[in-house]
């Protein structure tokens, strides 16, 4: 599935965007206000890459514990999707190959959402 993002450097470049994208957002800015956006850009990075399948390992906490006390509600999730499908689509990322991907991020829901 990697291919489909164009190897590391695709994964990068969405990872770039969405990052950026999120802190801009006016509507879910406000969780990211207070985190490391280099940390955050490499651990989201890793963790993208690992789950395409490029050649990555993830350093990163379960996403239990590193969404613990942030209040994530689901239109907060809501709106993180739509801005990961927006850099995804601005690379030029098949319909499918998005699709593919969020289904293997979905199970992460129930751990970062807390009401």
């Amino acid at each position: 599935m990697a291919r489909h993002f164009g190897g590391q450097a695709g994964i990068r470049r969405i990872v770039d965007r969405f990052v950026a994208a999120n802190f801009a957002d006016p509507r879910i800015g406000e969780i990211f206000k207070n985190q490391d956006a280099v940390r955050l850009r490499r651990v989201i990075f890793e963790q993208f890459c690992f789950i395409l399948n490029a050649g990555c390992t993830y350093t990163g906490r379960d996403m239990r514990t590193a969404h613990t006390n942030m209040g994530v509600q689901q239109a907060d999730m809501n709106r993180l999707v739509e801005n990961l499908q927006r850099a995804m689509a601005a690379e030029h990322i098949p319909f499918a190959a998005q699709n593919r991907f969020l289904a293997k991020l979905a199970p992460m829901r129930r751990d970062v959402v807390q009401r």
